[in-house]
Parts: C-alpha cells; sequence; structure tokens
C-alpha cells in the first residue's frame, strides 16, 4: 500500500469546495500499524484517491477500533490532502472549512468496511 502521509508529496490540486459532491474517490490502501491488544486497540491508516482533470486527488486520516467491529477517525480534524479547496470567489477556504469539507467526503465513503478488512486480513 501507499503511505497515506505520501499526500503531502502529491502535487496540489485547487478543487471548488462547492463541487466536492463530484469527487469519486476509490479507496487505494489501508493499514494497520498497531494489531492492538489489553494495553491498546487497533490503530492505522487508510488512503483514499481519484483522477480529476487537474491531477490526482486524495485524502488519507488515522484510524481507531474501538471495540469489535466498531472504527472511528481517531481525528476527524487532522485529515491529510492534496486538495486545495477553494469558496464561490476563488479565495483558500480556512482549515476549518476544508475539515468540514473532508469530513463531508469520508462520511460517504465505505471506509469502514475496508479498515475491516484490513483488519481481519491482519489476524
Amino acid at each position: 500500500m501507499t503511505p497515506a502521509w505520501t499526500i503531502y508529496a502529491w502535487p496540489p490540486v485547487k478543487w471548488q469546495a462547492d463541487s466536492t459532491p463530484d469527487l469519486h474517490f476509490v479507496h487505494l490502501g489501508t493499514r494497520v500499524l498497531n494489531p492492538g491488544d489489553e494495553d491498546g486497540p487497533s490503530t492505522g491508516q487508510t488512503l483514499w484517491g481519484g483522477p480529476l482533470s487537474e491531477g490526482a486527488a486524495g485524502v488519507a486520516w488515522d484510524w481507531v477500533q474501538l471495540e469489535q467491529g466498531i472504527v472511528a477517525m481517531a481525528d476527524p480534524l487532522g485529515l491529510i490532502t492534496n486538495l486545495q479547496l477553494l469558496g464561490a470567489g476563488g479565495e483558500k477556504l480556512t482549515g476549518m472549512e476544508v475539515a468540514m469539507r473532508l469530513n463531508e467526503i469520508v462520511h460517504t465513503l465505505p471506509w469502514q468496511t475496508e479498515v475491516q478488512r484490513a483488519l481481519d486480513r491482519a489476524a
């Protein structure tokens, strides 16, 4: 799997924030970084992305297994992306605005299923 944090090296892609529903990301990979034990939960990273006319775009985040069959984003504000989301006037959105838009994208993805598959493989 491509490490999630390589998104920092991807060329930036400018995208209108109002067009985020038009993004069609696919699963690029999920890693289990800690398989979990009695001292701590399973944790890892997942990476999603897809081609746009301006280049490849992606978003990645850390996840944590809360209990068997239940995973959550480790930090909903800690997503990384190469997208530069722009407002209607072409201005860059603030960090909080970007985080809110990225969370909207994440919640449309079947990422928990992919994380569970990775956990099953690691078991």
